[in-house]
């Protein structure tokens, strides 16, 4: 699996402010996803994120913003989000109408996931209490201390390695209205060290009673996820469910067949596997016949070496 740029966010298509110079007709500022970034290795950039955020903001009715996508604001290494989270904190006043946020919309060609460095990116959630979708790609210094927040309804973290820390941040925090949540929890050479004890508050199932939709995805321990998940009182709610992307084998199915039902799913989501090809008929056999869409296209590459079987998560470095 490739990591892309969005190409919408909350159901607006996404749209690239120009660059200096450039004079394209501009869309009315609440009809698309505004896409902000610059190019740090170009040349004939005159401009750095700061100057080129500010721009936007006086080019656009920022009153009428309601998606903001935030692309490349730097080189990798040198530069964390913390000062891009400085400048949305700092536009709340201006950007009233702000309902949803993507920090760090930058694919490989740019920087590979796990040198997208973060930051603390609370503030945020803070700064605008009518936010209704926020998501975060790159775990490197990532910090999601608990928060309160009424009206989050989607909460989405991409990353080739998630925090613990931020795990169990989000399993601490209350927000009552969130109905879609997506973790990619990575593996542990690039950060990736939560365990299935840090998801226990969340499958618990009492911290989030919109919850609808739950992903816990690429991880290097999806076996273990999918025995949790078999258990867990939260999937009895789930209209939908993703274990996708993860090293995910027959025994991580034998424990999703084994646990309570899962036929009141409306689809889930286990691409990217190691199944046997007896496995995979087994799950269609359990799930299809009672309306569960099930995704077991693209299954995982197996690598040998010596007699030992190499298996890898869809992201990571």
């Amino acid at each position: 699996m490739s990591v892309e740029h969005l190409t919408e966010l909350h159901g607006l298509l996404a749209f690239d402010f120009p660059s200096p110079g450039e004079n394209p007709q501009l869309p009315a500022a609440e009809t698309v996803a505004w896409r902000v970034a610059t190019d740090p290795y170009d040349e004939d950039a005159d401009e750095n994120f700061t100057v080129t955020f500010e721009r936007f903001l006086d080019t656009v009715s920022a009153s009428r913003v309601r998606a903001l996508i935030i692309g490349q604001w730097g080189e990798a290494y040198d530069n964390d989000s913390g000062e891009i989270v400085e400048l949305l904190v700092a536009a709340k006043d201006r950007l009233t109408s702000l309902e949803a946020v993507f920090l760090g919309d930058i694919i490989p060609e740019q920087a590979e996931i796990s040198w997208i460095e973060q930051s603390d990116v609370t503030p945020v959630l803070n700064a605008y209490p009518r936010l209704r979708e926020f998501g975060v790609r790159g775990g490197s210094g990532l910090v999601f201390p608990a928060v309160t927040h009424e009206n989050l309804r989607t909460l989405s973290f991409e990353t080739g390695g998630l925090p613990g820390e931020v795990v169990r941040g989000v399993g601490d925090s209350q927000l009552p209205a969130l109905e879609y949540l997506e973790m990619w929890l990575g593996v542990e050479e690039y950060g990736g060290d939560a365990t299935v004890a840090d998801l226990a508050p969340l499958l618990a199932g009492g911290r989030f009673p919109a919850l609808r939709h739950l992903g816990l995805q690429n991880s290097e321990v999806q076996d273990e996820i999918a025995a949790a998940v078999a258990a867990a009182p939260l999937v009895a709610r789930l209209e939908s469910l993703d274990l996708s992307m993860g090293v995910l084998t027959d025994a991580g199915a034998e424990a999703l067949l084994a646990g309570q039902p899962l036929t009141h799913l409306k689809w889930i989501d286990l691409n990217h596997h190691y199944f046997s090809a007896s496995m995979a008929r087994r799950l269609r056999d359990a799930l299809e016949p009672s309306g569960v869409e099930v995704d077991l296209a693209e299954p995982g590459d197996e690598e040998e070496d010596e007699g030992e079987v190499w298996r890898y998560t869809a992201v990571a470095e």
